[in-house]
């Protein structure tokens, strides 16, 4: 757990070396990998205090950019860092990549949605906040996250504010109590 000194500050949709590992002191990183006909996916995403190795995302070519600005700081992770990160990488892609096998297409979406706000955001009365503002999260990423389409998002998050299982609470994006138990089964 050391530092090596290159600390960056990131605009959104900056890149950083995948040949380094980083620290996340601000902001939001999200690495994508994509297939051979140039369909981008996420290989995981990380936010404030979490260390990203992309050494071990062992999809290459591998992408790794700022959702939303941030600082990062390069960093050296010791053995016991390193097989945390190991452990946590592997279960961000399995849980993307069981999210890409639910079906609808609007289930999956609120699936994505109730996963980034376990992640990231918090519990409130009314369900979870899902931070999607703070991550700077555009319809089109979201629909590469989900594998669906940017007019499925676009469609979907109004079918679920005017169903009342996305609301917006204190410049918050909150999932309703109703919602998640609605689509946590569907998963």
């Amino acid at each position: 757990m050391s530092e090596r000194g290159l600390q960056l500050a990131l605009e959104a949709g900056q890149s950083l070396p995948v040949h380094l590992s980083w620290r996340v002191n601000d902001g939001y990183l999200r690495a994508t990998g994509w297939t051979d006909q140039a369909e981008v996916f996420t290989l995981g995403i990380w936010g404030p205090g979490e260390i990203v190795m992309p050494e071990l995302l062992t999809h290459q070519p591998v992408e790794l950019r700022a959702l939303a600005p941030a600082r990062v700081l390069e960093w050296n992770p010791d053995p016991a860092e390193h097989l945390c990160c190991s452990a946590t990488h592997m279960q961000q892609m399995g849980m993307l990549l069981r999210l890409t096998r639910i079906r609808p297409a609007e289930a999956r979406l609120f699936n994505l949605l109730i996963w980034l706000g376990e992640r990231f955001g918090s519990a409130t009365d009314q369900g979870r906040s899902v931070p999607l503002e703070a991550m700077n999260l555009t319809h089109r990423q979201l629909a590469e996250m989900a594998s669906v389409s940017r007019v499925t998002v676009t469609k979907s998050l109004g079918h679920f504010r005017q169903q009342g299982w996305l609301q917006r609470v204190d410049e918050l994006e909150v999932l309703t109590k109703t919602g998640i138990t609605l689509f946590q089964g569907m998963r």
